[in-house]
């Protein structure tokens, strides 16, 4: 039980801490699925300051709470499971709630590997959710991705446990 509390309370301080700052291209592949583009991606916060309390529709916050913004992948696998199909389904109603929202699909690994191997990995990954989206009613232009390969890990340690929660696509409202 404790182990799982800590994983829930890594993966919110992972959501503030992207909604807090500026994500720059640090290393990873950047653009529309085709590797070697780059962009900057201005990521919102997600927090309501509207003084209402409660979610601010079509915000990061909105998307982790209502619908989630990752789905897993297994080991050396860019194919999404029934499991991450649904959630992918859910997101792509999500954005066709907020037509106005756009997107960049983060495909991240674990430690296991090259970094250039991962990269490759992470861009297959981010281009199956990518692609779930556009097939569930998304328009492509709404959507980008980048891979971070083992870069970016949510949790850190070289255990099962830690490798399947790091093995991750995640929505990231622009």
């Amino acid at each position: 039980m404790r182990g799982r509390s800590f994983q829930i309370f890594s993966m919110l301080a992972l959501v503030l801490m992207l909604g807090a700052c500026t994500n720059k291209d640090k290393g990873g592949v950047v653009g529309d699925g085709s590797l070697g583009a780059e962009d900057r991606v201005q990521v919102s916060d997600g927090i309501d300051r509207s003084g209402l309390g409660g979610v601010t529709p079509g915000t990061q916050q909105d998307l982790v709470v209502n619908v989630g913004d990752r789905v897993f992948f297994g080991y050396d696998q860019f194919d999404l499971t029934p499991e991450a199909r649904g959630t992918v389904e859910r997101q792509a109603q999500w954005m066709k709630t907020h037509q106005n929202v756009t997107v960049i699909v983060e495909g991240h690994c674990d430690e296991r590997g090259t970094r250039e191997y991962n990269l490759a990995l992470g861009e297959k990954r981010a281009m199956a959710v990518r692609n779930y989206l556009i097939a569930n009613g998304v328009a492509p232009n709404r959507v980008q991705t980048i891979s971070y390969g083992k870069e970016r890990p949510v949790i850190l340690g070289s255990d099962n446990t830690s490798w399947a929660q790091n093995r991750r696509g995640v929505l990231v409202v622009q």
